[in-house]
């Protein structure tokens, strides 16, 4: 199903069945008159769904020119499954690298900058999605990520190991020991109190299995920050009680990407939710900051494009040897 908005975008929506039998809600928001500048594939935070907490950050980027793709994981959202329960994330993973892979290689897609963009759990799907396939992706907008979650958040080493065996064998329990995840997320009150009422965002303690993957995931990749190496920007707030703004630091200074394509944002008295929980004029700066790198990648690439096509033009002016080349390059 698609149809315009009043905003001058094409939103459309449908259903998909992942390898597992369950079906998925998908969703996408495509600039109505002009040719899109990139393509921006969208994972949500924990307990919510693209179309509900990405809704926003959608249409200001399709606003602004870019094929924005959404998908609900298992259990979140309109997708199918227990709602707010994670059993294996390596499934979530594979789920989005398999839809928004197809959606990357369709033939009016292939030129297209591929853009992958995070909140939260959403910015640990992302940088697994990298790892995945380490030279698919052009770049990553991570907003808040999941690399390690904040000592507040966070049980005693004690209840972790007691976690452990319980969520085997009570795996969707809602008994794990942290503090309720909106009420430290959400700044804004008005949105804060919209949340309860919502059907399609999950309330309550985190289940047992679920709170077990979050955090097996976060320490993962809080130790393995040094094999990211694609561009990326990364915003976090600096009063975040739920993932650590720290970690983010530490993903600038030990990811291997080139000093020149990465770039950190921390933004003083903002909390977790950056772009859909925070005060309307904190989201205003986090988007412009968005949108300033975004047109940056867009500059580069155009540059690297014309530096390759020029180097390709001089090569075929002068005899050589045969040779194949297999680097992978988008045009525009």
């Amino acid at each position: 199903m698609a149809h315009d908005t009043d905003e001058g975008i094409i939103y459309g929506e449908e259903f998909i069945v992942n390898a597992r039998g369950m079906e998925l809600f998908t969703c996408r928001w495509v600039p109505a008159e002009s040719e899109a500048k990139a393509l921006i594939l969208l994972c949500h935070g924990y307990g919510v769904g693209c179309s509900i907490s990405m809704r926003g950050a959608a249409t200001r980027l399709a606003k602004a020119g870019y094929e924005v793709y959404g998908m609900d994981y298992e259990g979140h959202g309109k997708s199918s499954g227990l709602q707010g329960f994670v059993p294996c994330f390596d499934d979530v993973v594979s789920d989005c690298s398999h839809h928004y892979t197809s959606i990357c290689e369709r033939e009016e897609n292939r030129n297209k900058l591929r853009i992958v963009m995070g909140e939260s759990m959403g910015g640990a799907v992302a940088l697994l999605l990298h790892r995945k396939k380490p030279h698919f992706w052009d770049g990553a907008i991570l907003v808040a990520p999941m690399c390690k979650i904040a000592d507040g958040m966070r049980p005693h080493p004690l209840m972790i190991k007691v976690l452990r065996k319980l969520s085997r064998l009570i795996p969707t329990w809602k008994i794990t020991p942290i503090p309720d995840i909106i009420d430290a997320a959400v700044r804004d009150a008005s949105v804060r109190e919209q949340i309860p009422s919502n059907p399609y965002c999950y309330k309550g303690r985190l289940r047992l299995l679920t709170g077990y993957q979050l955090l097996t995931v976060s320490m993962d990749l809080e130790k393995r920050l040094e094999e990211v190496s694609l561009p990326f920007l990364v915003l976090h707030g600096e009063e975040d009680k739920v993932t650590d703004p720290a970690v983010s630091r530490l993903l600038y200074d030990s990811a291997r990407t080139p000093i020149r394509d990465k770039t950190l944002k921390l933004y003083p008295e903002m909390w977790h939710s950056l772009y859909y929980g925070e005060l309307p004029h904190n989201i205003d700066t986090v988007f412009s900051d968005i949108l300033a790198w975004l047109d940056e990648r867009l500059a580069s690439s155009s540059s690297d494009n014309l530096e390759r096509q020029l180097k390709l033009e001089n090569d075929n002016d002068v005899p050589a040897a045969s040779s194949t080349d297999h680097t992978h390059t988008h045009a525009f």
